[in-house]
C-alpha cells in the first residue's frame, strides 16, 4: 500500500510538471513610446506663445517710444547755435554815441534848464546891443547844430539797416531750421531783440528831430523877445539918431 501511494504521488507530480516544462518563457512587456497629439493642448500652447510674442513686441515698441521721447527732449533742450546779440548791441551803441555827441545843448535836463534861463530866456534890459547880438548868434548856432545832429542820427540809423537786414535773414533761417522748441523760442526772442533795436533807432531819430525842431522854435521865440526889446530901446526917448558924414566912395581925400 505504501508503494502504491508513493507511485501515485510521483505520477501526480510528473503530470503537474509537464505544463510547466512545456509552457513558453514569459517575458515582461516593455511599454511602447507612442506620442499622443492633443489638439486642445496644442491650441493652448500656440495661444500662449502668441501672447508672449505680443508682449515682447509691446515692450520693444515701448522702448522705442521712450528712446524717441528722449531724442525729442534732447532736441527741445538743444540751444540755438547762433546769437545776434553782439551785432544788435553794437548798433544800439552807435546810435547812443551819435546822441551823446549832440552839440551845445545835449539831451540833459539840467543843461536844458540852464540854457533856457540864460540864452533862451527873456532879453536882459541891462544887456548891451553887442551882448544881444552875441546871444542871437549863439541861439542860431544851437539851431544849426541841432539840425546837423538830427541828420547825423538819421544817417547812423540808415547805416544800421543793412546790419539789421543781415541779422533778420540769419534769424529767420535759424528759426525755420530749429530742431526743437528751445531753438525756435531762442530764435524768436532774438527776432524780438532785433525789433527792439529798430524801435530804439526810431526813438533816437524822433528824439533828434524833436530836439532840432525845439531849438528852432526856441530860437524864434527868443528872437521875437529880443526884437521887442530892441524896438523898445529904439523908440525910447533919448539921444536919438545923430546924423554924421558918410562916404560912399573912397576918393583919397
Amino acid at each position: 500500500m505504501t508503494f502504491r501511494r508513493s507511485r501515485a504521488a510521483l505520477l501526480a507530480a510528473s503530470i503537474l510538471a509537464i505544463p510547466a516544462a512545456l509552457s513558453p518563457v514569459l517575458v515582461q512587456p516593455v511599454a511602447a513610446q507612442v506620442t499622443v497629439w492633443d489638439p486642445t493642448n496644442y491650441t493652448q500652447n500656440v495661444l500662449t506663445a502668441a501672447r508672449s510674442l505680443q508682449q515682447i513686441n509691446n515692450q520693444i515698441t515701448a522702448l522705442q517710444n521712450q528712446a524717441q521721447g528722449l531724442i525729442n527732449q534732447a532736441r527741445n533742450l538743444a540751444s540755438l547755435p547762433f546769437s545776434s546779440l553782439q551785432q544788435l548791441q553794437q548798433s544800439v551803441q552807435r546810435t547812443q554815441q551819435l546822441l551823446a555827441q549832440a552839440q551845445s545843448i545835449a539831451f540833459d535836463v539840467q543843461q536844458i534848464d540852464r540854457a533856457f534861463q540864460t540864452t533862451y530866456g527873456s532879453a536882459s534890459l541891462s544887456a548891451t546891443d553887442q551882448q544881444l547880438v552875441t546871444q542871437a548868434r549863439e541861439r542860431w548856432q544851437n539851431t544849426v547844430g541841432g539840425l546837423q545832429d538830427a541828420m547825423r542820427v538819421q544817417a547812423g540809423v540808415v547805416g544800421n539797416i543793412d546790419t539789421n537786414r543781415t541779422q533778420m535773414s540769419a534769424l529767420i533761417g535759424q528759426s525755420q531750421g530749429a530742431t526743437g522748441a528751445l531753438q525756435a523760442s531762442q530764435a524768436g526772442n532774438q527776432l524780438l531783440a532785433l525789433q527792439a533795436q529798430q524801435l530804439a533807432d526810431l526813438t533816437a531819430v524822433v528824439a533828434a528831430n524833436g530836439r532840432a525842431q525845439s531849438l528852432q522854435s526856441a530860437e524864434q521865440a527868443a528872437a521875437a523877445e529880443q526884437g521887442r526889446e530892441q524896438r523898445q530901446r529904439f523908440l525910447t526917448p533919448g539921444a536919438g539918431y545923430q546924423p554924421g558924414n558918410a562916404k560912399m566912395f573912397n576918393n583919397g581925400n
